[in-house]
């Protein structure tokens, strides 16, 4: 296996560190596509953070990376061990990063059965794809863009769900495929179809370091992990250890981070004042919030918090408005989503209310 640079030694670059990370604390968030020009470290960066994602728990003969710890998850091949009373073995294991070739089929992606087998012996047998081999790892694809759409589909159909479902000639199985999801290409070489790129929760452009002094830190850098890898990572791996223990920390901690009605209307406000399309967006800036201020060890979220998951969420949505004519900052994230709220104070706007809880009107009936 080749040495992997480390995470926190990258320079620059923070928008892409940043969607990387809040999608290892939430791989529910949906992925993050990193758009950018040939060396910028796209892919040096998603090896880099697969490195630092801590051990997971798993059973030991599963192809599937199956967690002991939630049943509901478990894929047909586990439920059919346990069902038969066998005693599963159970162990740690380090999260896997899957590489993804551009030329990747539909069956080597998601899997095949063995259907002569099920006709003629009556067994069920399914050979594991790309998917499985990916559950609560990180699947990372180069040049996205390359990719048959139809495959894309597939990946970002499973990434949603969280589940993958092979079904051939009335046999069917399931098991679950929920990873962090991360794409990268170079928009040279040509772009996502506009269906597709929505699919991707978060998005980042990136582009080459101008500042001088950041580009001389880079080579300096690089030459030192060339000529001793080992003892390059020994001077970062004190960073990398609070780095991998604050996103543990926050894994364990985002499902408890809560959010207000007013918090809901900001992010309502926002996407509707950039006019952006459908309802995917108001979601992911949600669950990107709540990653970001569990990252943070807050319990709940902030303006700030909903600033930074929409400078990630929003830029590859809006066809028109600001973003059209330049990115827009987290600064001026937050002091529009402040001017939306004083807007809807000022008018007297009323909060929703949440849909597991009626209304005052209801209440009485």
């Amino acid at each position: 296996m080749p040495p992997i640079y480390p995470f926190t030694a990258i320079v620059g670059q923070e928008r892409m560190k940043r969607a990387l990370v809040l999608n290892a604390v939430d791989p529910r968030i949906g992925g993050v596509l990193i758009r950018g020009e040939r060396g910028t470290g796209k892919s040096t960066a998603a090896r880099a953070m697969a490195a630092l994602l801590p051990q997971i728990e798993v059973f030991i003969d599963s192809p599937f990376n199956d967690d002991p710890n939630t049943p509901n998850t478990w894929s047909d091949w586990v439920k059919e061990q346990v069902s038969r009373g066998e005693e599963l073995e159970t162990g740690k294991r380090r999260i896997r990063f899957v590489n993804l070739p551009v030329s990747a089929t539909e069956d080597r992606v998601v899997g095949t059965l063995d259907i002569e087998k099920a006709i003629q012996k009556g067994e069920r047998h399914f050979e594991p794809g790309v998917l499985a081999a990916a559950n609560r790892g990180l699947l990372y694809i180069d040049e996205v863009n390359l990719l048959d759409d139809h495959v894309v589909d597939l990946l970002l159909d499973s990434a949603a769900m969280g589940i993958n479902i092979v079904e051939r000639e009335g046999i069917s199985f399931a098991h679950p495929a929920r990873f962090i999801l991360v794409g990268t290409m170079n928009p040279e070489e040509g772009d996502l179809r506009p269906q597709l790129l929505d699919r991707f929760a978060l998005s980042v452009e990136i582009r080459g370091i101008r500042d001088a002094r950041e580009r001389v830190l880079i080579m300096q850098r690089n030459l030192s992990f060339e000529a001793d890898h080992d003892q390059f990572y020994e001077q970062w791996e004190p960073r990398e250890a609070e780095l991998s223990h604050q996103i543990e920390q926050a894994r364990s901690l985002v499902d408890q981070v809560t959010h207000t009605n007013r918090d809901l209307l900001s992010i309502a406000a926002l996407t509707s004042s950039m006019n952006v399309d459908g309802h995917r967006a108001d979601l992911v800036i949600l669950k990107t919030a709540r990653a970001h201020a569990a990252f943070e060890g807050h319990q709940a979220i902030t303006e700030r918090d909903i600033a930074l998951a929409a400078e990630l969420a929003l830029p590859h949505r809006i066809r028109r408005g600001p973003f059209h004519q330049a990115e827009m900052s987290m600064e001026d994230l937050q002091e529009r989503i402040e001017q939306l709220q004083g807007a809807a104070a000022n008018t007297g706007e009323p909060e929703p209310t949440p849909a597991d809880q009626p209304s005052d009107e209801k209440k009485k009936g």
